[in-house]
């Protein structure tokens, strides 16, 4: 959750880590940190923003040719300046890391009873001092480390530097992700590859257990046995373009309205090749042929996509679906089933809870997994046999919107494959749907034109404290991920109900006071949620409903209606996800809040 730079060049690297950090901001930020070699180990460190430590830094005259950075998102130990990043151990060895070492606190007692000092309540220092106690046995940065992560239980990507090795740095990670940057008499480290993009894409993503030395003009890897080996070059598709704001104001607005374009690229390959098996890779046809289940596996707003996604399965494809909480999932006795599809949704890649779920699920042996993710050569993908990548591009905002979207978007065209390979898809129908699908991008954009009408209403949600949302069938999913951009981004206390259940408890929370927002499309289930919306009315609610073009509709005193396009058939939950992340958006900038960095949140999950 955290963020990682390191640079070692020919020229001063404060500035590439400095930029590197503001692009990492997004990841973790309640603090951030520099560490440079000048004459010593040279470090800033400020709590708050990268804005803040780079006055430091500029105040200090920090300059350096190797270096450090870091952006925190405190996990052990509170927001303060000792505990920010980089750690040092007896003034030669500062290290950055990611992740969480599980087994800190008896290496702290150990390395007390060794004679070093805790200056902070950070499980990362542990990492400094145990580096330095092997590094004093030899003298070899690259051994001292090897001998370090060993020891190492948990998660973490690290890089460390050395008072007495002005040319070398070494990075090493496990369950957390770290890239090399390659340059021309220069090279990076960095936990994304956006750090890196203003000097850099040739990259190198590190496999699991790797440790790497860096030099300005060598890169030495290791696996985890200690022997050498080659790692792929690969060279970035991401723009930097894609990481600026352009003409919007916050990278949220940027992303919710990117949501057509990201879809029409998600769905350009079934759009042009029609519905088949190696849209997810060689393997697919023989996988799908065998399976006869699906299992989701998914954390947070990919885990409400997934939910979505059991509707289709079981309505198009006739598959039984199960949808699972990975955190939950590694948890609990299981009774594995060889022919089920395990398949597992993240828009980094990197997930931590989501990745464990699949070793777990290939533990049990699974063999047939398939990964729908948004980031290539991230981990996740990496250990799945299946693939689709959706093509949302780059999200910074943390509360996800392009890339739930595209993931629906994924989860309805596997949908319609699984079903095709089982023989449940006519051409007629296929047609129908490839044709839905089409005007998926179209619908969105109509969508998004009713900005104004729902920044009006998020005026009169501005002052509340608490809402509800509601939603059936297939539109509860979207209920659930409405009421999370609301509570993410607003702070506004959201919970989300199948409507039918508003008299099961719910309906005692339902006064003016309590906004109720209902999905409410024209499907079979509209009738059931119209009788719903009467029990809220009938106690003095106060109804905000995204109703269709179609659907029959009055606005009346304490009923507010808002129409999206057309009912869009089966893709309405894609269409209907739009005006619940404008509302969230809209009211959290009402509200003044930090939208792009909502507070206590960060954008990849790489601890658990």
């Amino acid at each position: 959750m955290c963020g990682i730079v390191g640079a070692v060049a020919q020229r001063n690297v404060v500035p590439i880590l400095v930029e590197g950090l503001k692009r990492l901001e997004y990841r973790g930020y309640d603090s951030a940190g520099v560490a440079v070699l000048n004459g010593g180990i040279r470090r800033v460190r400020r709590v708050g923003r990268v804005a803040e430590m780079e006055q430091a830094a500029r105040a200090e005259n920090l300059t350096g040719l190797l270096g450090i950075g870091h952006t925190r998102w405190a996990t052990h130990g509170g927001v303060t300046e000792p505990n920010a990043h980089p750690h040092v151990s007896c003034d030669e060895i500062a290290v950055v890391h990611n992740g969480i070492i599980e087994n800190h606190d008896a290496q702290r007692e150990r390395l007390k009873k060794l004679g070093y000092a805790f200056e902070s309540q950070t499980d990362t220092e542990v990492i400094a001092h145990l580096v330095h106690y092997y590094y004093c046995q030899g003298g070899d940065l690259l051994a001292a480390t090897q001998k370090a992560v060993r020891e190492l239980v948990g998660a973490y990507a690290i890089a460390v530097m050395s008072l007495k090795h002005a040319d070398i740095m070494v990075c090493a990670r496990v369950g957390c992700p770290l890239l090399i940057g390659v340059g021309d008499g220069e090279n990076f480290v960095a936990s994304d590859v956006s750090a890196v993009l203003s000097a850099t894409r040739r990259v190198i993503y590190l496999e699991e257990g790797d440790v790497a030395e860096v030099t300005r003009d060598r890169v030495r890897i290791f696996d985890r046995a200690g022997a050498p080996v080659e790692r792929k070059v690969h060279v970035s598709d991401v723009s930097l373009a894609s990481l600026e704001l352009g003409p919007y104001s916050l990278f949220m607005q940027k992303e919710i309205h990117e949501q057509p374009k990201a879809l029409a690229d998600t769905i350009e390959a079934v759009i042009l090749e029609g519905v088949t098996p190696k849209l997810f890779g060689d393997a697919a046809a023989e996988v799908f042929k065998h399976i006869d289940s699906v299992q989701i596996l998914a954390c947070g707003t990919s885990y409400y996509a997934g939910s979505t996604a059991r509707y289709w399965m079981e309505a198009i494809a006739k598959i039984p679906c199960n949808v699972e909480i990975a955190s939950e999932y590694r948890y609990r006795e299981i009774v594995p089933n060889p022919k089920c599809l395990v398949v597992t949704i993240s828009q980094s890649g990197e997930t931590l809870d989501t990745m464990e779920a699949l070793k777990r699920a290939k533990e049990l042996g699974h063999a047939h997994t398939l990964s729908i993710c948004n980031v290539q050569e991230s981990a996740i993908p990496r250990a799945s046999k299946l693939v689709y990548f959706t093509r949302a591009g780059a999200e910074i905002g943390v509360a996800s919107t392009k890339a739930f979207t595209t993931q629906l978007a994924a989860l309805f065209v596997l949908t319609l494959t699984l079903a095709k390979v089982k023989g449940r898809l006519s051409p007629q129908a296929e047609a129908d749907h490839i044709d839905t699908l089409r005007h998926l991008p179209g619908s969105v954009q109509h969508a998004l034109n009713l900005e104004p009408q729902i920044r009006a209403w998020s005026e009169r949600f501005t002052p509340k404290q608490n809402a509800l949302f509601l939603g059936r069938g297939i539109h509860y999913p979207i209920a659930l991920e409405g009421a999370l951009k609301l509570k993410e981004i607003s702070y506004i206390h959201a919970e989300a109900y199948p409507a039918g259940e508003l008299k099961h408890g719910p309906l005692a929370l339902v006064d003016r006071n309590m906004p109720v927002v209902v999905i409410a499309p024209n499907d079979s289930l509209l009738e059931k949620v119209k009788s719903n919306m009467q029990e809220v009315k009938a106690r003095g609610g106060e109804l905000y409903v995204f109703a269709d073009l179609d659907s029959h509709f009055t606005e009346s005193e304490g009923v507010h209606v808002i129409r999206t396009p057309r009912h869009a058939g089966v893709l309405s939950p894609i269409v209907h996800a739009i005006p619940v992340q404008l509302l969230a958006y809209n009211t959290a900038v009402a509200r003044g809040t930090d939208v792009d960095k909502p507070r206590n949140l960060a954008k990849s999950v790489t601890v658990e």
